[in-house]
């Protein structure tokens, strides 16, 4: 990436910012709210004029603020997750939602949650292990289900993961139902929301989705020789078994810190490194990294909607993501299966 994309995607990001810190059952005018971020900046507060009410204070920095940053976060999370995943597999169809791995996670995190977590913050970063083994646990059933003749088949593994996914959200609603009277801490972020969302919460998947990114750019340049084709990318000396398997860990690590603060929020992944191939071609790195900001902005735009287009009531995030995702998805399977990265 040139450094003047990165200085407008920046300047993009930050005026993204600043507008959803705006937005809200309370309006903040743009400019105090850029003020009181500047003002929290070292060596810059006195740069600041104009006076605002400590009540905007506390609503930009304690309660938007935080819920923006972790929309980025988990945005620029699940879509990494999904160039991983849709690379590996070479079908557009593929990521976390649809291969049964957000359903995996879910049921880890809810078994944690309802069964093994104590209340409060080390509790709370505990969720994205036990998202993670759900995660692992679900592709562990996937790949073996979706594996012919000893080898991966596309179409077989979105398959498996449809089943797999409709299998376990069964058993998250049926844990649900044994431990009905901790049913409002699932509540929280399995309908796939980001209400309620704080500075812990973000600083439990931060660090696990910059793991991730930093681990799928480590594999970008396997899977741009795996798009020549296995036996291509076999005799240019890689290991497609262990490709695979990599990119399903990296891909299910990342995936499930997102579900473990966000809970199950669909098509993100699917939509945007599509999208982006079609635009920048199949080249990871750029994929990557662009897939990261783009996925980043689109969650944020879509949870800025889902908080404000019936303020004061809030939508889960997963409902605008689904109604947008949900035809792009029906498109892309009327489209065919003629996926060459």
């Amino acid at each position: 990436m040139k450094p003047r994309h990165a200085v407008l995607i920046t300047v993009l990001l930050a005026a993204a910012v600043i507008a959803a810190a705006a937005l809200g059952s309370v309006g903040i005018p743009l400019q105090a709210v850029l003020g009181i971020l500047v003002s929290r900046i070292p060596g810059l507060r006195g740069l600041v004029s104009g006076e605002w009410s400590k009540a905007w204070e506390v609503i930009v920095l304690e309660v938007r603020l935080p819920r923006i940053l972790l929309a980025l976060v988990v945005g620029g999370g699940l879509s990494v997750s999904g160039v991983l995943f849709q690379g590996s597999l070479r079908n557009p169809l593929a990521d976390p939602y649809i291969i049964g791995v957000s359903s995996g996670a879910s049921l880890g995190a809810a078994a944690g949650l309802l069964f093994f977590i104590p209340q409060g913050v080390v509790g709370f970063g505990a969720l994205p292990v036990f998202a993670f083994a759900g995660a692992l646990l679900a592709t562990w059933i996937v790949s073996g289900l979706g594996r012919q003749r000893g080898r991966l088949e596309p179409t077989s593994l979105i398959l498996a993961g449809v089943a797999v996914s409709a299998v376990f959200t069964a058993m998250v609603s049926l844990l649900m139902v044994l431990r009905i009277q901790n049913l409002q801490d699932v509540y929280l972020w399995l309908m796939g929301s980001l209400s309620g969302r704080g500075w812990r919460h973000l600083g439990t998947a931060a660090p696990y989705v910059i793991l991730g990114m930093l681990a799928a750019l480590w594999l970008a340049k396997d899977l741009n020789v795996y798009l020549l084709g296995e036996e291509a990318a076999h005799s240019l000396g890689i290991d497609v078994q262990r490709l695979q398997r990599w990119v399903l860990i990296i891909g299910s690590f990342t995936a499930a810190a997102c579900v473990a603060v966000s809970g199950v929020i669909g098509f993100v992944g699917l939509m945007v490194p599509h999208a982006l191939r079609l635009l920048f071609g199949a080249e990871h790195r750029r994929l990557i990294l662009h897939s990261l900001w783009v996925g980043a902005l689109f969650l944020l735009v879509a949870d800025t909607l889902a908080r404000t287009v019936l303020s004061p009531t809030e939508l889960p995030v997963g409902i605008i993501t689904a109604f947008v995702g949900g035809p792009f998805f029906i498109y892309l399977m009327k489209r065919g299966s003629n996926y060459h990265g």
